[in-house]
Parts: C-alpha cells; structure tokens; sequence
C-alpha cells in the first residue's frame, strides 16, 4: 500500500479541513498536484481536495466549522476554504456531460472513480485520504508515476478532443515531471499529431499561460523538440524554430530558468500576440531579440542595460551560434554596468537646448563608449 508521508499532509489545517468534510459524513480525498507532486518528492503548491459533498453544503460546513468559505468557482462544484490563513481548493466529484474542445458541462457526481475518468493524465488522477494512503483509481497512474510516463487516461485522442489544451499540457508536464531518457509514449504522440490543428480553436491567453509554465521548466528542450516534430510549436506560436533551445539550456548552467528569454531564442512571427505577453514582457523581449542581434560590445551593453539583462544577451548570442559562453564577455559587460556617464545635460546649457543637446549628448556619450569609458568630463566637454 503506497502513503504519502510528506509533512503537509499531517498538519492541522489541512486535517482540519478533511475533518470538515468526514466528520459530516462525505468523502475527502487529497487529488491531483499535491499528491503526484508528494509522491515525486518535489515541492507542494496547491492543495486541492476532491468530495461527494456539493458545493452549498461545503459552504455551510466551513461556516459552522469557524473557516471562511469563498465561492471561487461555485459554477463548476469548486470552493476555496481558508483554514489558518491557508487556502484549499474543494471540488465536488464530477462526470463530462458535452465538450467541445475548449471547454466542458459537468455533472456533479457521486464517485471517486467518475471524477478520476474525467481527468487528462494517469498520474494526475491519484488520490490520497487524510492519513496519506493512495488510491489509483483508474489503475495505471501508480505505475506510470514511477516510470514518470506521461499518458492520457483511457482513450488519449478522446482526452485531447475533450480539451485541445491537454496537448501542451502533455509536454509541460513531460518537461516538468517526465523521464527524459524514456522518450514519450507513442500512442500519445500519434494521437497529438492526429489532433493537433485543434490547438487553433484555443484561446491565446491559455496557450500563452502554458506556454510559459512549460518554458519554465528546468530543461524544456525535449519537449519543444517533439511540439515542433509534431507541429504543435508551430500552432502555438507561428514561426518559431526549437533548434537553439537545447543549447541555450546548456549553457544556462546555473542561471533560473526564464521563459522570456528562452522565447526570444525560439523566435517567431509576433510571440507577443500569439502567447498575450504582458507589456513588461514584451518590452523584455523585443530588447533581448533586438540586441542579440546588434553588433554592440558586452561593455556597451552592460552599461545600457544592466548585468544581469546583458547576461541573458549574452547566453542567447552564445546559444544561437552554439558557442561556450565568453567569460571575458561577461566581466566586460559587468565592467560596464557600473559606468556612469559624466556628462549631464545642464552641462551643456545653455548654449545648447532641444533636439540639439539631445543629438550632442547622444554624440558624446557614443564617443565615451568607445574610449572604453576612459574620456572624463571635462575631455568629452572640449569635444562638445
């Protein structure tokens, strides 16, 4: 019998809030994320709680327990229950009556073994009672988490049909979570590629949304690899080529994984439309592909942007030439970081105004870039 006995599962307000539910009579399961991710031994985030209770009666049951309950997604059975400031995700158990590709009407039902049928992955449909121990209701998902395998529950091109998303979520879920030298299951691959043009029915914000989860695994370059084979990376995000991804990550090394960067070095016709960038991050992007691209020098482009942003110029200009990173580069881009440039504008006033101090100052600070920012102020005033 497989438990879980990682330390979250025994503390009191998550016991509590089971005990809510199982002290009332209804079934508490610890489902999905928290479990799969105890069972891996990686860190917990969400802890999501599956039961036959519907949502009105979750909701009295927290009032009369002393806890807050928030009707965050009533509509489909969810309620989220604060206990000791923590939050819990309650689901009732729940069947797919239609989909449609995009989304799903559900039925509230009775059974564990209903709500796990109607879940993407193997491994995500385990559960766990209070005291930790496991159930794999669909009878696979024990057995694939030890192999970390990626498979959709029964049927994988009905999975996909019912929600198109499920394609990239396969692949951040291999980048995340998958065995690397195991490959992926071919008949989950045959069923993507047999359902793929349904990725152009999704939402571009869901697509941008996974898009960045899978790029912030720690070594998405597997699965990006078999996205383009496939031609999903294609229908996510036109015009982007996975070939420098591999070395990039390579030569990330010891630096946080940052999807804005790894976008940059996939390219593409306009990521930022296609994924919804926010504006700071598609101001990121735009100065990481404009200057990997320009011929300016580590020390002008730590001066103009900084160490650490020049860093990740740097590891892109290395990747897309599948070149070591220069550590000379990176002590010259940290060299200029830490000018200043010693010219202000009132220097130059009030013999010069408008668009002409402007075009001076652009001039002299030029003409200090290239001494190697050894011109003080009063050399660059005498060229004024």
């Amino acid at each position: 019998m497989t438990r879980i006995t990682a330390r979250w599962i025994a503390e009191p307000a998550p016991q509590a809030v089971c005990a809510m539910l199982t002290e009332a009579g209804h079934q508490a399961l610890f489902v999905g994320g928290c479990v799969r991710d105890a069972l891996l031994n990686v860190p917990v985030g969400d802890i999501d709680i599956a039961t036959d209770a519907h949502p009105e009666k979750v909701m009295a049951l927290a009032r009369d327990a002393g806890m807050k309950a928030v009707p965050t997604g009533i509509d489909h059975g969810t309620i989220t229950v604060i206990a000791s400031g923590q939050p819990f995700e309650i689901t009732t158990f729940r069947r797919d009556v239609k989909t449609d590709g995009r989304r799903a009407v559900v039925a509230f039902a009775a059974r564990m073994e209903d709500d796990a049928l109607r879940r993407d992955f193997t491994m995500n449909a385990l559960y766990a009672r209070p005291d930790g121990t496991v159930l794999d209701p669909v009878g696979q998902g024990l057995a694939d988490l030890a192999q970390r395998r990626f498979r959709f529950i029964l049927d994988p091109a009905q999975r996909i049909r019912e929600d198109y998303l499920r394609i990239l979520r396969f692949f951040r879920f291999h980048a995340w979570y998958g065995d690397p030298d195991a490959g992926m299951e071919t008949e989950t691959l045959a069923a993507i590629a047999q359902e793929v043009e349904g990725i152009d029915s999704l939402s571009r914000e869901r697509i941008g949304a996974e898009m960045r989860k899978l790029l912030s695994a720690h070594d998405p370059a597997q699965s990006v690899a078999v996205m383009a084979q496939c031609g999903a990376l294609s229908l996510a995000l036109p015009g982007a080529d996975a070939r420098g991804l591999g070395p990039l990550v390579h030569l990330e090394d010891r630096v946080a994984p940052d999807p804005i960067r790894r976008l940059a070095i996939l390219g593409g016709e306009d990521p930022a439309s296609a994924l919804r960038l926010s504006k700071a991050e598609a101001r990121q992007l735009a100065l990481l592909r404009d200057a990997m691209a320009s011929p300016a020098a580590p020390a002008e482009l730590g001066y103009r942007h900084g160490a650490v942003l020049t860093r990740d110029i740097l590891l892109l200009r290395a990747a897309l030439f599948e070149l070591p990173l220069d550590p000379e580069a990176m002590l010259a881009a940290e060299a200029g970081a830490a000018q200043v440039f010693p010219v202000r504008p009132a220097d130059l006033m009030p013999a010069l105004s408008g668009p002409q101090l402007g075009a001076t100052l652009r001039r002299l600070e030029a003409t200090w870039i290239a001494s190697g920012f050894t011109l003080d102020r009063a050399a660059l005033l005498n060229r004024a």
